[in-house]
């Protein structure tokens, strides 16, 4: 009983130890994106980051200092709704992550910016902010701002998805910034720092396992399984169906194949059955044989 209560100690010492990494790290990724990359260059990111950026711009206040001042109204607002949990998580990230955008990436940059192309700051600025946000992600946590007032707003009207809320306030930042910043350049380069930054979430998040999955519905649908089989050389499923019309027995091809597979898959389908009924959706994260191990950490 002794030894479970200290392995467990130990297993929740350790995973402390790894989220503070994890923010430390994140951190430092995020404060260099800021103070090298995006503010020097006049790119608000988009939401709260976005907005304390025009607010260092127009009054002097510390980038990470505001952040954090919006953050934790945010925080304290969403508790009863998102729960305690997730509240310690992302309040340790957000002060981390804000102080290291304040004082710990200025110390070791000593004042260095980048002085090149703007697209390429607002490139490489999306690149360290999708990796900031991507690792603290990984560890349960989140680095504040938008998303938590979309989980909030999730929660009560679930009608609204959290990607079209974050979009509506990044859209908004980028229209202001460039009204403050006086040229359409700002918001632009600001939209390609999103952009990447998303990219690089999702993959930090998901992968490169990124592929399709297929659904035939076909009166050949065991022809069509055996052809993708042997030609595409995937593995495929046969699922009971029944015509929710005329009640007659169907079989379903259920596939998993990578996006290049897709073409030749089409090909087949339709070489093999015209009338057959195809859907189609994007994955991520596939795992099992021939994609990504289930085992794998």
């Amino acid at each position: 009983m002794v030894n479970s209560q200290l392995v467990q100690k130990e297993s929740k010492l350790k995973t402390i130890a790894v989220d503070l990494l994890f923010d430390l790290i994140a951190g430092i990724a995020f404060g260099v994106s800021v103070n090298v990359f995006t503010a020097p260059n006049h790119i608000a990111p988009g939401g709260v980051t976005g907005f304390a950026t025009l607010m260092n711009y127009i009054f002097g206040v510390p980038i990470g200092l505001m952040s954090f001042m919006i953050n934790v109204p945010l925080l304290l607002s969403g508790v009863k709704i998102l729960g305690k949990e997730f509240f310690v998580k992302t309040f340790k990230s957000v002060v981390i992550i804000n102080f290291s955008v304040d004082v710990i990436v200025p110390f070791i940059t000593q004042g260095y910016v980048y002085q090149g192309e703007k697209m390429m700051a607002g490139l490489m600025g999306g690149v360290l902010m999708g990796t900031c946000i991507g690792l603290v992600l990984q560890r349960g946590s989140t680095s504040g701002g938008l998303d938590i007032v979309g989980r909030m707003v999730k929660k009560q009207m679930p009608q609204f998805s959290i990607g079209k809320i974050m979009f509506t306030g990044d859209f908004t930042i980028l229209v202001v910034s460039m009204l403050v910043y006086k040229n359409i350049e700002s918001g632009l380069n600001g939209l390609i720092c999103i952009f990447v930054s998303s990219k690089i979430v999702d993959y930090l998040l998901y992968g490169m396992e990124k592929g399709m999955m297929l659904y035939v519905v076909s009166d050949k649908a065991e022809e069509i399984a055996t052809a993708i089989m042997s030609n595409i050389v995937r593995g495929a499923t046969l699922l009971n169906a029944e015509g929710a019309y005329s009640h007659d027995p169907k079989k379903v091809v259920l596939c998993a194949i990578r996006d290049h597979q897709y073409p030749g898959v089409k090909r087949l389908v339709k070489q093999i059955d015209p009338n057959a009924f195809m859907m189609v959706n994007d994955t991520h994260d596939i795992l099992g044989s021939g994609f990504n191990d289930i085992n794998a950490d």
